[in-house]
């Protein structure tokens, strides 16, 4: 596994780099965010990378630092649907603190402007990152609580809560019977959904 290169900036693109070490050329994939930190052509760079090794290809992702890493690896291996190229994606579109506080806030609003990210991906993107959040709490500046991503921004509705209690019953667990929900809410945006109805949406999220 390669996690890390040093050597010459051959070729950078607001998508790609290379970097020659000791006469080979890397080829890189990178977020917008690493290419502007880059130095000029020619110049010394070391890059943070994660290689995806599948049975047609065998790439590698670079990053200016390993915050920006750390966050596409997790994106990849967490948010369900969000493969390298739209991790990318998420990086390139805002800074870590922004998208973080964004996640944290479930600012779907916000979340569905990035490239190839729709109301859905966003919602999805919040449910599965927002537990996340406290690995990065270093760089956000978000209150405690949010970063902690122990609690919500907002109290379950008494609605929303026998939902839960009765997805308990048919046998989910309290923490994926709760983020169904949370995810319903999040879909719906601010509109009033009775208890039988957030029910039957959470199935339908189970499902997929």
């Amino acid at each position: 596994m390669i996690a890390q290169l040093t050597g010459t900036l051959l070729e950078c693109t607001a998508e790609k780099a290379v970097v020659d070490v000791h006469g080979v050329g890397y080829e890189m994939l990178i977020p917008v965010s690493t290419a502007e930190k880059l130095p000029p052509v020619d110049a010394s760079v070391t890059l943070y990378t994660s290689m995806a090794v599948r049975e047609d290809a065998i790439t590698l992702y670079g990053f200016a630092t390993r915050q920006e890493k750390r966050l596409f690896e997790t994106i990849v291996a967490s948010v369900k649907g969000f493969g390298p190229r739209m991790a990318l994606g998420v990086l390139s579109s805002m800074s870590i603190p922004a998208l973080l506080q964004a996640v944290a806030s479930e600012d779907l609003k916000l979340l569905s402007k990035i490239n190839g990210v729709g109301k859905k991906s966003a919602a999805q993107l919040v449910l599965d990152l927002k537990g996340h959040i406290g690995e990065f709490g270093e760089a956000t500046g978000i209150a405690p609580a949010a970063v902690s991503g122990e609690a919500a921004p907002k109290e379950l509705s008494s609605a929303a809560q026998d939902a839960v209690k009765a997805l308990e019953t048919l046998g989910y667990k309290h923490d994926d019977a709760q983020k169904a929900i949370q995810a319903v809410l999040a879909d719906a945006q601010g509109q009033e959904l009775s208890t039988s109805a957030l029910i039957t949406r959470s199935l339908g999220k189970f499902r997929s």
